[in-house]
Parts: C-alpha cells; structure tokens; sequence
C-alpha cells in the first residue's frame, strides 16, 4: 500500500523517504510514510485533504474498501473507502491535542475479509502563532532596599506560551517595560527586572507601578503579546536620624512621685520606620544624674523620665538634664550622625496626695435574686499626707447610670439599690472614687467589677416558632417535628429539659424522648382530614432542672396537608402568619370582654343613680348637634357586634369567631378550641383572669385599642353623664352598698361611691 500526501501549502510532508525506502517498503507491508501533517485552526466549509493512502492491491478493482480506525476516526478524520483519500471534518487545535494514531486496512468490499493486515500510522497537527503568552503567577511584587544601585536586581517574571517551543518563533518571547521608567528596567530574555535610576528615597515615594510585555515571534511585527503589572515597594534604610520635636522640655512633678513612676516623656521622631526608627534614650548631662533615669517605651518610641530616688521640695525645687536619643541600628550606606540631644527641665512641686486605695480593681459577686440594700463588698482607701485626712466615697453616676448601686460614703461598703437580671447584664463595672474631706480636689479612683451569678429565674421556651405539616395520609406513630428548648438561665451543669403535653391523653398526638434534650411529635393514627379540621393547636409544657424548676407552655401549631404517596407535602391552604393573627384575635376578645364587662357595671350604676331623673330637654339647651357614629368603644347598643355576652356565661362560645370591626382580617382562620366546661358550668372569674394573664404575658400582641374621649354625651342619653362633676345633681339618698357584695373587683367602685356620698354630706 502507497501513502500519497496532498502537495497543497496545508500539507507540509516529513522525513522523506528515499527510492531505496519506498521499494522495500512496499515489498514489506505496502507502507511509504508513517506520518501526515495538517495545519491546525484551518479555516473553510469544506473538509481539508490530510493524505491518500493506496494499496498495490488497489488496481481498479471496485472490490477494494478503505478502512480508517482509532483517534479522531469517523468524527475528526474521514477516509474516503474508494480512493483512501483521508479529509479532516473539523477545526483542530495543536494546544488540545497535538497529533492522532490511526490504522488503516483495506478489506473486501463483498466480504468484509481484510485483505491485508492493518497497518498504523500518525497524523501531526502543524502549529501555528494563535495563543498570545500569559502571565500566570502575575500580578507581582517585588522590594529593593532604597539607595539601591543602578541595576541592583528586584525580581524576575515568567510569561508562558502556550504555541509549539520547537516549532518556528511562535513561542519565542521577547520582554520590555511598558511603565516604571527611568526608575527600573527589564532584560529581554531573563525577564529580571532591575533598578535603573540611583539615589530612589522611600521618604519621597515608597511604591511603584511597573508593566511588563511579553511579545512571542521573538518581538517582530505581528506577534502576540500579554502583559502583567509588577509592584515594587523600596524597603527602608537607616538613612534619617533622630530628631526631638523641641530644643527643650519642662516637667512639673509633685515630690510624693513614687520611685520608678514616670515624672515626663520626650519623643525623637525618625522618618524611618521599623528597627530603623528606633532609639535609645539616656541622660548625658546635669544635676544630680543618679535621680532620674530615661527607658525607652516600645510601643511608642517615647523616652520616659522616672524617679530613681525621692524628691524633697525643701532641698531640691528643679533639676536640669541633658537627654540624648541615639539610634539602635546603624546602616553603612549613609554614614552618621544618628543621634539629637536636648534639655530638660523639671520643677519639683509640693502637692498634696490624694488617697490610694488598697487595690486598684475590685471583683465582687453577687446573685441576681439578691434582695435591696445587701452589702456586695466593700472598698478601701487611705490618705498617704502627714495629715491623714478622712477619706469619703462616692460612685461615679456615669459608670452607673441606672443607679443599679449605693455606697456608704463613710466605710465604702457597696449595697445593692435596684434588683438584678443576669440574662440582660451579667457584668457591672462601676468607678468608685475617694476624696479627702480636707481637700475635695484630692480625688483617686478604682475599678469595681461586679459580676452577677446566675439563679434558675427564666423558663425553658421553644428554640424556634414551630410549625408542623401532617399528611392525611400519613401513618400511626410517624414523626411530625423534632423539638428543642432554650434557656436564658446558664447552669454550671449545663440544662436538661422535661417535656409533657399539657393534655396528658392527646388523642391525636403524643411526644417521645429522644435523650437529647430534644422530643419528637408523633401522631397517634391516620384517620386526619383536612375537611374535618385544618390545624391542630399542641401545648407542650416544658420544664428545666433548676431550683426551683421553672416552666413554660408552647404551643406547637400541626397543619394537615394534602400529600403525595412519597409524603412529599402538595398543598397546605394556611401560612404561619394566621397562627400569629389568630393569637392576637384572642387576645384582643379577651381585652374586650374585661373592657365590656366593667362598662357594664359603670353603666348599671349610673343608671340606678339617675332612675329618676325625668328626660325631658329644656327650652335653654341647644338640641341641634350632628349624629356621630362611634363604631368602637362608647359606641351604644352597636358595639355588641364586636364582642357576644355570652361568652362569658360559656367560654366555649370563643370558638366561633366574631370579627372585630376595628382589625380586618386577610384571611379567615380556625378558632383555638375552647375550655371544656365542667358539670356544674364555669368560673367566669377564673376564666377572665386566664385570659388577662395570656394577654398580659404575650409580647407579640399589638395594642390595638385606643382611648376614646368624649367630653359631652348629650342630654339624650338615658345614662346621662359619665362624668363627675355633676354629682352634686344625682340623688342623695341611694345607696351603694350591695357594690361591696360583688367580689373583690367591685370593691374599690363600691369605695369611690361610698367615699362620695360622704363628701356631699359633709
């Protein structure tokens, strides 16, 4: 078999064979080359001719197929099966894949029988310049000490290209500098980058921008290019030497300064930075040298003046020093000098001292259920002076605002003043002060931090606002919801939580504990329907292990929801929203029913008291007012549609919703279900003070009601005035007494009216 190649300009052929090669080739297997070659990223609709492959066999005969297998055959590479011309059917790319193995083989076109064996050979894809170089470890950074010489080295870049290295110049890259000069340069083939300008101060610019370009075609026109971005940062030198911000310094100390307390600080500034601007600060020159000494402060660089030995302002009133700020590191590129001196100049002044409290912090603890007045701890502190003055104590009110603490002024004993919650500040930290009852300008002060230990004060509440969805078609004993508790208290054994529902034979639920201080909700069996009931209501009563326990009831709200067969939930006509507007709704009736039920009363007084009085308008009076309508409180006979008297007779009546004329719903919601009467009927005191409670302790309720004022009723009504002020008109003679019979609500009405029925007498 022969391998022809195309003699176009995309077909560049390889490694010739000489004559000699050919014949003993086809004498072997048939085979002349073992290579093609095609340019990649040919451009065309039409396939490009790779080669022609042709077997001696091949003498006209139609019988003869060529076969192409292996890489790329039948998708990349087509071989024409009567001629053996081989074509490639799509764009290639050198960077992907650089050459394919295939094997041809002629067979019988009849009999699909080959006729000779298979035979291998590669096809090569010619690379040409179609991938600009790239900087991958790019942007850079690269330093060099300041001062630097011309062509001191900074750093190196690498660029990449991703075209054939071997092949032509399409991957011979070329650098340069685009920006950053005069001040650095690059070297074309190495990529380093180096200083190209001498005498670069960091005090005058610290940092520099430089862009580098790489060209592959070895620079030439039509080359590629890429380019990256090099920050080089001039590191510093000690180049700068100390400097003091003054030529002199004066210092006023009182003599009762303690040995090694500082009495004054100077400070030589360095426009260096690092290990560079550091110094070392000493005392050269002056009176008496051995009173005073200069340390260095290494956060600020300062040089501080302390007492070696005491002062006495009766000797000794000033001491002049000399202070010298050296450098602690030298550089040899720049030379000295690298130190400043100047004077200083103390004034020793006689003062008086205030009180020193025995301890500059204080830590007390204290309880939170710790009652009024108990004494926390005490401070301390004691007037130094030849004098020994008394000593007062005060709490600085901007350290304690809430004036949550008292002091004794005398002995400094601290009480508590206000009660305590660990759960909203678990610290205090208050400043006490001392003052000298001969000198109130002698004031010392000291830190009081109190810490307040906790008590088991708050119950256990639901960690989150559970909502659980139950299939209708869900099974007996399945899990409905996990449920965890919080608690604000913080024990030391750390908590354990107990659960129980609040009805102890649920017949739909029941809880399991999973040992974890968590329970699971499990339902009791599969006959739940939504057309039956929609929501389910769950209290959980949960109780924490403190002394003494504490709990609380939550209530879980269970929604049943139409499923698929794999429990996946599919429709569920109410959202959580409505269980929050369906708890204010109940608040809100229990409100008015108390509201109601003492309006009654007022009115049923009143009335009694004015049973007599005729309704007849005087001819004087104005009768022409405009009828208002009071669609809430104080609004007549009206105002019954917004709340059923009844309901106080049956609590049960609760569970059919009336809506409320003030608040309109959006969307209707099942009731919560009623208490279940006993046999002998309800307390309806019991049950308004159930009620008042959950209103009174519930956060989220709103305070929808507002206050209605009205001056003037008329002189229709019936009921007349509520006001007090024409009681001097109502009659004397009734008696009030049968309020006191009423219970304990009505007795303080009853002592208003008893009360005013003697003044009038009087």
């Amino acid at each position: 078999m022969h391998f022809h190649l195309q003699t176009a300009s995309a077909m560049i052929p390889r490694n010739r064979p000489s004559e000699g090669q050919r014949i003993l080739s086809r004498a072997k297997r048939g085979w002349v080359w073992n290579q093609m070659f095609v340019l990649e990223e040919f451009s065309g609709p039409d396939p490009i001719l790779v080669g022609r492959l042709h077997t001696d066999l091949d003498m006209g005969n139609k019988n003869i197929k060529y076969v192409l297998a292996g890489e790329g055959a039948g998708t990349i590479f087509a071989i024409n099966e009567r001629t053996g011309d081989i074509h490639a059917m799509k764009r290639l790319d050198r960077e992907e894949k650089a050459e394919y193995t295939l094997t041809a083989q002629v067979i019988d076109r009849d009999t699909d029988k080959p006729l000779e064996p298979p035979s291998e050979f590669i096809i090569k894809v010619q690379d040409i310049n179609d991938n600009p170089p790239q900087f991958i470890e790019g942007p850079y950074k690269g330093s060099v000490p300041e001062m630097s010489q011309v062509g001191t080295s900074v750093t190196r870049v690498t660029a990449t290209d991703a075209d054939d290295p071997v092949y032509g110049n399409s991957a011979r890259l070329v650098y340069s500098i685009l920006e950053g000069q005069p001040y650095f340069s690059i070297d074309q083939t190495t990529a380093i980058i180096r200083v190209a300008l001498a005498g670069m101060d960091r005090e005058m610019r610290e940092e520099y921008l430089v862009v580098i370009q790489a060209k592959d075609m070895g620079g030439h026109m039509g080359g590629l290019s890429g380019t990256t971005t090099v920050t080089v940062t001039l590191t510093d030198i000690n180049d700068n030497p100390p400097k003091f911000s003054k030529g002199s310094y004066e210092f006023t100390i009182p003599e009762d300064l303690g040995i090694g307390k500082p009495g004054g600080r100077v400070k030589a500034n360095d426009r260096d930075i690092g290990e560079n601007a550091k110094s070392a600060y000493s005392i050269i020159g002056g009176d008496e040298r051995d009173v005073f000494e200069i340390v260095t402060d290494a956060q600020t660089q300062e040089g501080i003046l302390r007492l070696k030995k005491p002062l006495d302002f009766e000797s000794k009133k000033s001491y002049n020093l000399t202070v010298v700020a050296t450098n602690i590191r030298a550089d040899s590129i720049t030379g000295g000098p690298y130190m400043d001196q100047a004077t200083v100049k103390i004034i020793i002044e006689d003062a008086d001292e205030p009180p020193v409290f025995t301890k500059s912090a204080y830590l007390f603890d204290v309880h939170e259920n710790a009652a009024i007045n108990t004494v926390i701890g005490a401070v301390a502190a004691r007037d130094q002076d030849a004098t020994h003055s008394q000593v007062r104590y005060f709490i600085d009110r901007h350290t304690d605002l809430e004036r949550q603490f008292n002091i004794n002024v005398d002995d400094g004993k601290i009480t508590l003043a206000k009660p305590l919650d660990r759960e909203t500040d678990m610290w205090h930290n208050i400043t006490v002060t001392a003052t000298e009852v001969r000198n109130h300008s002698q004031i010392s002060r000291a830190i009081v931090a109190i810490k307040v230990l906790d008590i088991n004060d708050n119950a256990p509440e639901f960690a989150t606002e559970y909502e659980a969805f139950l299939c209708e078609n869900g099974k007996p004993g399945q899990v409905i919801q996990t449920i965890s508790a919080v608690d604000k208290d913080n024990p030391s054994q750390g908590h354990t939580f107990h659960y129980r529902l609040e009805m102890l034979n649920n017949p739909n639920f029941t809880i399991k504990n999973n040992l974890n201080n968590s329970i699971s909700v499990l339902a009791k069996h599969d006959s739940f329907r939504r057309q039956k009931q929609e929501t389910y209501l769950l209290p959980i009563v949960v109780t924490d292990d403190g002394e003494p326990p504490m709990s609380s009831t939550n209530t879980l709200t269970i929604r049943v929801c139409g499923c698929s067969r794999d429990g996946t939930v599919q429709s569920c006509k109410r959202m959580k929203s409505q269980t929050f507007e369906l708890h204010k709704a109940k608040v809100e009736l229990t409100k008015w029913m108390f509201l109601c039920l003492s309006v009654i009363v007022v009115l049923f007084v009143t009335l009694r008291r004015h049973k007599n009085e005729p309704l007849i308008i005087k001819d004087d009076e104005d009768v022409r007012e405009n009828i208002i309508r009071y669609d809430d409180e104080g609004g007549g006979e009206e105002d019954t549609e917004a709340f059923d008297i009844a309901t106080l007779q049956n609590p049960d009546g609760i569970n059919g919703y009336l809506p409320r004329k003030d608040i309109k719903p959006d969307l209707q919601f099942m009731p919560r279900q009623g208490q279940h009467s006993g046999p002998n009927g309800v307390d309806v005191d019991e049950f308004i003070n159930v009620r008042l409670h959950e209103a009174d302790n519930d956060p989220t309720a709103p305070p929808y009601d507002s206050i209605q004022i009205y001056g003037y009723e008329g002189r229709g009504s019936i009921a007349g005035s509520l006001s007090s002020l024409e009681t001097a008109s109502s009659d004397s003679d009734q008696n009030y007494d049968y309020l006191r019979e009423w219970g304990p609500r009505f007795r303080r009405l009853g002592e208003l009216y008893s009360v005013g029925e003697s003044d009038k007498e009087t």
